[in-house]
């Protein structure tokens, strides 16, 4: 038997707020109360001590317990946010070592290509025209802009560079993968190096709940407006019919029934003078097949298409993979001069101009490609441009590509947009051709459809015969038949609705840029608004302008820069602004942020920049522009002034001295050696 003491002890120490051990030793009580002959007594005084009321103390400790687990909490959270800020400040510097990493890469290009100059001078004994410098591999030079363009042209007009996409996109530039050809290889690399934005937008998708700190798409043009309309249309009891043809190989050009309902459509949206012909009409899965077909059957390898800058990127791949056709660029800018009446405009004026530049030096055009509406300004041709136009290719026996793909996302009713369709006698039937889908008009960019109309069967038939590789499945066809025919709910649901919505968030987006202080040109067609943010731009180039892109889409919201469509002036963007409230909301204030960060960084820059950076960096405006400028008249004389301003003020030829060069490559070295000595 316990004794008294210990088993009072045992009893005090049923209180609650204890230990295991504690509450094992009150069992260990109640066991001993039940043992026959245990003293009544004791066991009545146990019962008598568990109502008991808690002890002050055992109040105070578990708050104490409850403050330092509060304090230490807090003290790894304070950890966390330290160990966030370091990592932070290491990825800033890494970045920071990159940006001076690529510096002295473009140095050392550009004192190269000043080098190459002076010595072709020297070896022709005096004056000569120096090579174009993007016939050095510009890709090759620079890796991590390539996927932005391929030519950078400053002010209008300029000479006319020889255009060498065999150069800039060569296959000896990339690296080469044992398992694919040289042309596997660079097809996989090139799609790679365009899509860098696109690919980190998938990787980092916003949603509002699974991810909201996710990257904000206002760079790729898709509607986001009318998923419900359009769920809604597509899933009525008339889409879901499969007739035994659907499910068996097509006529290559499309299904009898969806060509028809085509024409039909395309006599009454573009208000055809007489009914179209579906004998005419071709169906490929999307336009950018299209201008793959076409660029095809219209021009022979090393062939060009004369097309205005800035444009949808994504044709560039779609006529040069396929069929190694080259795109001819009539270069437009901001400023209102000549014949031009409004900023960006295209002129016939140009397109002589750049046709004439292309034929003296041996170039074979084979045709123009006019987007209306235009992709990315926003622009609607006029029924009398678009007539001047097919003039001139008339007169010079071109081909016309009419991208028409937006004629039903313009949104203003000031604004009328007229179909080359409409016109009552086109200047050359047989050489025009006219693009339409539903992608953007109907918000279904993932449904891949495009249709081609040409009355030249010459030319139908050759997109047909390419059909075998981009046709649209039968029960598909059916589907958009079947939209394409409800002209009803096209006009009083659809249209109405997509109209009033595209315009509602362009009106967000272009007040939020008001607020900003942020130009804009002024349009009232598509899902985009073309930004000048060219004040934010310290240097004015294509690298700085690449570094504002790349400083969005690290602050989570892609854009698309103006290089991505050739522009010729760096600073201008493009933004997409058919989406959601939330995500507009959201994706303008990042928009902001970033804008705000760079005023502050240029305005910082600029308190602390001392003379020598000042003209440094005007030195590097200059050979930036001159190495996308064919020099006019280049003699040996401004070639050494210009490698001696050059030289002075030149960091990188202060720590990467000759004599250094010759011990790190003796080899280069010695070889350069011999080739001054000729």
């Amino acid at each position: 038997m316990l004794p008294l003491g210990e088993l009072l002890n045992a009893i005090e120490s049923t209180k609650p707020g204890f230990s295991e051990p504690t509450l094992a030793s009150s069992s260990r009580v109640q066991a001993i109360g039940s043992r026959s002959g245990f003293p009544t007594f004791h066991r009545l005084r146990k019962k008598r001590k568990l109502p008991r009321a808690q002890d002050p103390l055992d109040e105070v400790l578990w708050k104490m317990l409850n403050s330092q687990r509060a304090m230490e909490e807090r003290f790894l959270q304070l950890e966390e946010q330290r160990l966030q800020r370091d990592a932070e400040m290491e990825e800033r510097r890494l970045q920071l070592e990159q940006r001076r990493f690529e510096l002295e890469r473009e140095h050392e290009f550009r004192m190269f290509s000043v080098f190459s100059q002076m010595l072709g001078v020297l070896r022709q004994g005096g004056s000569v025209l120096a090579p174009p410098l993007h016939d050095l591999h510009l890709a090759q030079s620079f890796p991590d802009t390539a996927h932005l363009g391929s030519q950078e042209v400053r002010g209008v007009p300029v000479p006319r560079q020889k255009q060498d996409m065999t150069s800039v996109y060569s296959c000896n530039q990339f690296q080469s993968s044992p398992y694919l050809s040289s042309r596997g290889s660079f097809l996989s690399n090139f799609r790679g190096s365009s899509e860098k934005g696109y690919g980190a937008y998938h990787e980092d998708k916003y949603d509002e709940d699974k991810n909201p700190n996710g990257i904000i798409n206002f760079g790729t043009s898709e509607n986001k407006l009318c998923f419900d309309l359009m769920s809604k249309r597509l899933t009525q009891s008339d889409m879901n019919h499969v007739d035994p043809p659907m499910l068996q190989y097509p006529d290559w050009k499309g299904h009898p029934f969806l060509r028809e309902e085509v024409a039909r459509f395309l006599t009454y949206y573009c208000k055809a003078p007489t009914p179209l012909k579906a004998d005419n009409v071709v169906i490929l899965n999307g336009c950018g097949s299209l201008f793959s077909a076409l660029a095809a059957v219209l021009c022979d390898p090393d062939d060009a298409i004369l097309i205005a800058t800035p444009f949808y990127g994504g044709i560039t791949q779609s006529v040069f993979l396929y069929s190694n056709v080259k795109l001819e660029y009539i270069h437009l800018d901001s400023k209102v001069t000549g014949s031009s009446k409004r900023p960006f405009q295209l002129t016939v004026e140009k397109m002589e101009r750049t046709l004439q530049n292309a034929k003296s030096e041996g170039r074979n055009v084979k045709a123009l490609l006019l987007i209306n509406p235009h992709n990315p300004l926003g622009d609607v041709y006029s029924l009398s441009e678009m007539k001047e136009f097919l003039e001139f290719a008339k007169r010079h026996e071109l081909h016309v590509i009419v991208d028409e793909i937006y004629m039903l996302s313009v949104f203003d009713e000031s604004v009328t947009f007229q179909s080359v369709l409409s016109l009552d006698r086109m200047p050359d039937p047989q050489r025009t051709h006219v693009m339409w889908g539903i992608s953007k008009d109907f918000a279904v960019s993932g449904i891949r459809f495009g249709t081609l109309y040409t009355e030249n069967q010459d030319v139908s038939n050759a997109v047909a015969s390419l059909c075998y590789f981009h046709g649209v499945c039968g029960p598909m066809q059916h589907k958009i038949a079947q939209l394409l025919r409800d002209k009803d709910w096209i006009n009083h649901v659809y249209l109405k609705t997509n109209h009033a919505r595209l315009s509602a968030a362009r009106t967000y987006v272009t007040e939020e840029l008001k607020s900003y202080g942020v130009p804009y040109l002024n349009r009232s067609a598509g899902f985009f608004v073309w930004i000048d943010f060219r004040k934010y731009l310290k240097n004015k180039t294509f690298e700085d302008e690449v570094m504002l892109w790349q400083h969005f889409l690290d602050n989570k919201v892609l854009l698309s820069c103006g290089k991505a469509f050739e522009c010729c002036e760096p600073g201008w963007f493009r933004i997409i602004f058919a989406d959601k409230t939330h995500r507009l909301q959201l994706g303008m204030q990042r928009i902001r942020k970033v804008l705000e960060e760079r005023e502050k960084e240029m305005q910082a820059e600029e308190e602390q920049q001392s003379a020598q950076d000042s003209k440094a960096d005007s030195t590097d405006e200059v050979i930036y522009i001159s190495s996308h400028q064919e020099p006019s008249n280049t003699n040996l004389g401004d070639l050494i002034g210009l490698l001696q301003q050059q030289m002075r003020s030149s960091e990188w030829l202060q720590k990467n001295t000759a004599e250094q060069f010759s011990q790190e490559n003796p080899e280069v070295f010695q070889v350069f050696t011999k080739f001054l000595g000729k």
